[in-house]
């Protein structure tokens, strides 16, 4: 636990993980936090995201032993992103080696111009003491002009999920059309719920368990592009209609 604070190295490391892997935003984090337990302000959701912005910062400032992870590979491959935590709020520019998964620069920046963020790879080049073979990102402007500046000669691609994002696109749009569809043909669960309330009987208490199997599919949405949820309500219902005839087909 941090000095001054009530929550520990968890929390914060939970919340951070939910910001910038999950891209939550405060309110969802505190959402989250409510739902396990954590009693914690909104506002305290927002300084914590501050102390770990600080944690990964004075991390990746231990040039001893980052130098010595990235020795052992011979070279470096470079990630470079921005996060912001809300409109209007700084950038928080993110450096990361992929062979390593190291953090090796975070620093938040009012501006993000080409120059601004060239300054930032020029810094990380001259830390890591290993040659630079390729640097991976989104295809942000800023971000190209930069690593022309910065890095001149050295690969530089679009992030794999990036294109994935992209080439997914049409699957995606046709996925939510074919899930809104199929949510219309099963409204209605609420009413065969309050014809058993009540009641306690097998035959009750079977017709609560499918229209939870149906409540719970419906609100079960996956992330695009790797998870098609409309493909996901397909089979989910499909696997309640089948249980359900086999129910009739043995009760009779």
């Amino acid at each position: 636990m941090l000095p001054q604070h009530e929550v520990g190295l968890g929390v914060i490391a939970l919340i951070g993980a939910w910001r910038y892997r999950e891209h939550e935003s405060v309110p969802e984090i505190h959402r989250g936090l409510r739902e396990r337990g954590v009693a914690i302000a909104g506002r305290t959701v927002t300084h914590l995201l501050d102390r770990y912005d600080e944690l990964v910062a004075t991390s990746a400032a231990d040039d001893d032993r980052l130098r010595a992870v990235l020795a052992g590979q011979g070279r470096a491959i470079l990630a470079l992103d921005g996060l912001q935590r809300d409109v209007g709020h700084e950038v928080l520019w993110v450096v990361r080696e992929c062979l390593s998964g190291e953090v090796l620069l975070a620093r938040s920046l009012l501006s993000s111009t080409g120059e601004d963020l060239a300054a930032l790879l020029r810094e990380v080049a001259a830390r890591v003491g290993v040659p630079i073979a390729g640097v991976v990102s989104d295809g942000q402007h800023s971000v190209r002009l930069a690593v022309g500046r910065a890095l001149p000669g050295v690969p530089h691609q679009l992030c794999q999920f990036h294109y994935l994002r992209e080439a997914a696109l049409p699957i995606f749009e046709a996925d939510r059309h074919a899930k809104k569809e199929l949510k219309k043909r099963v409204r209605g669960v609420r009413p065969i719920e309050r014809s058993v309330e009540g009641r306690d009987d097998p035959e009750a208490e079977a017709v609560r368990g499918y229209c939870a199997a149906v409540r719970s599919a419906i609100t079960d949405d996956g992330r695009p592009p790797l998870a098609a949820s409309g493909l996901k309500l397909a089979g989910r219902l499909e696997a309640v209609a089948a249980s359900l005839d086999r129910a009739a087909t043995k009760g009779g």
